[in-house]
Order: structure tokens, then C-alpha cells, then sequence
């Protein structure tokens, strides 16, 4: 006959395994994935905004036969799509 505390023993250790699994491994979450989608665009935003602002000052300051404008939103959207593409890689070896 079984020692009915180590049955219990037992139990509780198999849910608590069961638990830390679920928090270590979370599965997809349209939350999560919603989050990753806002992150993703304000990386890109947040870069390609200052660049415009620091391109406009620049026009002012300094002028050139170019559009410091111009020039530094396209260098900000290439650096944002960089630290985007990071998180990308980063969201998808979580899973």
C-alpha cells in the first residue's frame, strides 16, 4: 500500500514542474504579438523622426547643395529597419 502523502508529495511536484514550464515557455499570445508589432514600429519611427527634426536644424545651419532632411530620414529609416530586423531575430529565437 502507498503512503498517501507521498501521493500528494507527488502531485504537488508534478503541477509545480507543470507551472514553471508554463512561465519559463510561454506559447503565442496575440498580446505579446501586438506588442512586438508596436516595438517594431516605434524602432523605426523613433529614428527616422529625430533624423527628420536633426535634417531640418541642419538645412538652417548649415546648407548644402543636398537636403540634410531628406538625407537623414533615409539613414533614419535604414537604422530603424536595422534595430527592427534585431528584434525580429530576437522575438523569433524566444520561441
Amino acid at each position: 500500500m502507498t503512503d498517501p502523502r507521498h501521493e500528494v508529495s507527488d502531485e504537488i511536484d508534478r503541477r509545480a514542474k507543470r507551472m514553471k514550464a508554463m512561465r519559463d515557455h510561454p506559447g503565442p499570445s496575440p498580446l505579446r504579438g501586438i506588442g512586438t508589432f508596436g516595438m517594431i514600429g516605434w524602432s523605426v519611427v523613433v529614428p527616422t523622426v529625430g533624423g527628420a527634426f536633426l535634417g531640418h536644424w541642419l538645412d538652417r545651419v548649415a546648407p548644402q547643395h543636398f537636403s540634410w532632411t531628406i538625407a537623414l530620414i533615409l539613414a533614419g529609416v535604414v537604422v530603424g529597419a536595422m534595430i527592427a530586423w534585431g528584434w525580429v531575430n530576437k522575438e523569433g529565437q524566444d520561441q
